[in-house]
């Protein structure tokens, strides 16, 4: 047989064969660092992912804004020069206070020195189709073939963008005309965007090196909280692989207060409501085959010594069928509180408290010649299982019935309170120890060493089944010598109204 401890270490007698469950072990394990290292690697990709995307795309239409600037700041700036020469060439000689008039060099000369180039500005002059004089420029370009011949005979203004050795060009060139009308002189502004251009291209690729260097760190750094993360679901993992039959101990450390933090406490809180039904069940399975075994142990017995003689047949047989009907009895137990947590456990219906209470009364009676007493039940109605609480009551008073002594009154009532209906049986026999009264009501339970009755302690189990099924409970007041009573208690689902006064019925 193979034995699995709480640390998965594997243990192989003789007749096993380990290979087969060696290779199975590594492989789970081996799958188990990849779903760890994918969901790690998952995250991580997740993040940097999006990071990127945000940062790449934050630079790139960074770029493009700064392009489309440089575009406007270009255009506006051209546009400023030429409206400038426009309005001095109309304007009067700032030098005489007379009008230039067709005096082109002139216009030209105080332009030249009285307008400093923006940056990447070069400002360019024809009289009579020849160049005349022009601002510093990294490019000539009046001496450029395309150029002059385009500038050189302007008639009417004009602009665009050429290539030259500098990077593009963008320039605007107007004409200045004489009285009839012929172009006498024209001047051209040219902006080389170039270097400006490159001045943003080198500025987005920097960003994108230290960008790259952040997400390289926040890679590093993300890999390491990942790993953090997720080491409660790793354990969770390891957890619930170490988890064997025997042991459920296991839990998980829990640190901090987030959403991984609640898994692990409620991946702890489900171990130990497992460990406690594993536990309970574990301990069903042992009473109860205790409890079947003696009957069983008992029947076989007589049957083995049966021999030829009527009378003692007949003793045997009705020793044989009175342990029968008691093994019937632990059976119909069992199945019943097997039946709690189905849904159909249940069949709830409106009881009229008083006529009920008396059928409870009268069903009693049916047990034993007793002392029995009716004391008070309440009035109106109630929304529950008749036939439950019935179960209930009467394993309450066959209780009674077996420990309370030939001698003991005992008593069934009913009363309603507060939205709550009790049903209660009470004797005035020896009572219930102190120290049985915690555990009186688990399964396979008797009281202290006293063995009157032929049950196997299920009834009171029963009882509270029924009463917590309803969503109540069942309390116990007792002392040594002062008798017992057992209450059920279960909301009313309906208005409380007034109970009966405390009327007694005494039957024999």
């Amino acid at each position: 047989m193979r034995e699995f401890s709480s640390r998965s270490h594997v243990v192989f007698s003789e007749g096993d064969d380990p290979g087969v469950d060696v290779v199975a072990h590594a492989r789970t394990m081996r799958a188990s660092r990849q779903i760890r290292a994918s969901a790690r690697l998952r995250i991580l990709g997740w993040i940097m992912a999006l990071t990127t995307l945000a940062v790449v795309g934050s630079l790139l239409l960074a770029r493009r804004l700064l392009m489309e600037r440089l575009d406007s700041e270009v255009s506006d700036a051209l546009a400023q020069e030429i409206e400038e020469m426009t309005q001095l060439a109309a304007g009067n000689d700032p030098a005489t206070g007379r009008p230039f008039g067709n005096d082109v060099e002139a216009i030209f000369d105080t332009f030249l020195r009285r307008n400093v180039p923006e940056e990447g500005d070069a400002f360019f002059t024809f009289v009579d189709e020849a160049p005349f004089k022009r601002s510093p420029a990294p490019v000539a370009l009046e001496e450029l073939p395309q150029v002059r011949g385009r500038w050189a005979g302007l008639t009417a203004p004009d602009r665009g963008e050429l290539g030259t050795e500098a990077g593009r060009v963008r320039w605007e060139a107007v004409p200045l005309q004489d009285d009839a009308g012929r172009t006498v002189g024209v001047f051209a502004v040219a902006n080389f965007v170039e270097a400006e251009r490159q001045e943003i291209v080198d500025a987005v690729n920097t960003a994108l090196t230290v960008a790259a260097v952040i997400l390289l760190l926040a890679a590093l750094v993300g890999w390491i909280a990942a790993a953090r993360i997720l080491r409660p679901v790793r354990q969770v993992t390891d957890t619930a692989r170490a988890i064997g039959e025997t042991d459920l101990s296991g839990r998980i450390e829990v640190e901090g207060r987030d959403e991984v933090a609640d898994l692990a406490r409620t991946f702890n809180a489900m171990l130990d409501r497992l460990e406690t039904a594993f536990a309970t069940q574990r301990a069903f399975v042992d009473d109860a085959g205790h409890e079947l075994r003696t009957p069983i142990t008992i029947v076989r017995g007589h049957l083995e010594l049966l021999d030829d003689d009527p009378d003692e047949r007949r003793r045997t047989v009705d020793l044989v069928t009175d342990e029968l009907d008691r093994m019937s009895r632990i059976v119909d137990d069992l199945l019943l509180l097997a039946k709690l947590e189905r849904p159909d456990f249940l069949r709830v219906e409106p009881l009229d408290v008083e006529p009920f209470t008396h059928e409870l009364f009268a069903k009693a009676q049916a047990f034993d010649q007793r002392d029995w007493r009716l004391a008070g039940y309440g009035d109106g109605r109630v929304v529950a299982d008749g036939q439950r609480i019935t179960q209930a009551v009467m394993n309450l008073a066959r209780n009674a019935v077996e420990h309370a002594g030939h001698d003991a009154a005992i008593t069934i009532g009913s009363q309603r309170r507060d939205g709550e209906v009790s049903f209660w049986v009470r004797d005035t026999g020896p009572g219930v120890a102190p120290d049985d009264q915690s555990a009186i009501f688990e399964r396979f339970a008797r009281r202290g060493d006293r063995r009157r009755s032929d049950g196997a302690g299920l009834g009171l189990a029963i009882v509270r089944a029924v009463a917590e099924a309803h969503g109540g409970r069942v309390d116990l007041d007792s002392r040594p010598g002062a008798g017992a009573c057992f209450t059920v208690t279960i909301p009313s689902g309906t208005s409380p109204t007034t109970d009966t006064g405390d009327r007694q019925w005494h039957a024999s």
